[in-house]
């Protein structure tokens, strides 16, 4: 293997790593010994200094790791303090209501309501964190319940579930009428 091509691995490496990776493993990644790879990683290091780039190479108790360099923290701290966005498509709010109304509730338990597998959205919420595990039914299998989150209260506003709006009763009929509907219109078709 070439030098540039080693000090490419070397570099894909520790950037996928995100952590420090000790010199021996770097080295039997790219066939060579330790001495040549310290000699890849120093050049390396040498190289990232020059070339006044975002990120340095930095040697820990022999391992190494990318980092970003010290002197542009406050560029990468005001991404970093930036509130990720969340985006609630139809699908994951369908969700999200029938597990704020009917919690705790089981993801089988929500597809039975939505009439369609609800895996996605139920890993978006959680990920989100306006959902998590708050138990297990007791049934075979032993299900996992889910129910809302503190940040669910958070970003909806609400300061407990006793907020929530309440279910005109008519409209429901309404919506199960139509979802009755449209089930029928598909085994037709």
């Amino acid at each position: 293997m070439d030098r540039r091509k080693a000090e490419a691995a070397l570099e894909a490496i520790l950037f996928a790593m995100g952590d420090s990776v000790e010199t021996e493993k770097l080295a039997a990644a790219i066939g060579q010994d330790a001495e040549t790879t310290r000699k890849l990683l120093g050049h390396m290091a040498e190289r990232y200094r020059e070339e006044d780039r975002g990120i340095e190479l930095t040697e820990l108790e022999d391992a190494w790791q990318l980092c970003t360099k010290k002197e542009l923290y406050e560029y990468l701290i005001r991404i970093a303090k930036q509130p990720r966005k969340i985006v609630l498509t139809d699908v994951v709010m369908e969700t999200l209501s029938i597990v704020a109304y009917k919690q705790p509730v089981t993801r089988i338990e929500i597809e039975k309501i939505r009439g369609v597998k609800s895996d996605h959205a139920v890993n978006r919420l959680v990920e989100y964190n306006l959902i998590k595990e708050v138990g297990r039914l007791d049934a075979p299998g032993r299900p996992i319940l889910f129910g809302t989150t503190e940040d669910f209260l958070r970003h909806f506003g609400l300061h407990t579930l006793d907020d929530l709006p309440e279910i005109d009763t008519v409209q429901m009929e309404d919506f199960k009428a139509e979802a009755e509907e449209e089930i029928e219109a598909k085994v037709e078709v």
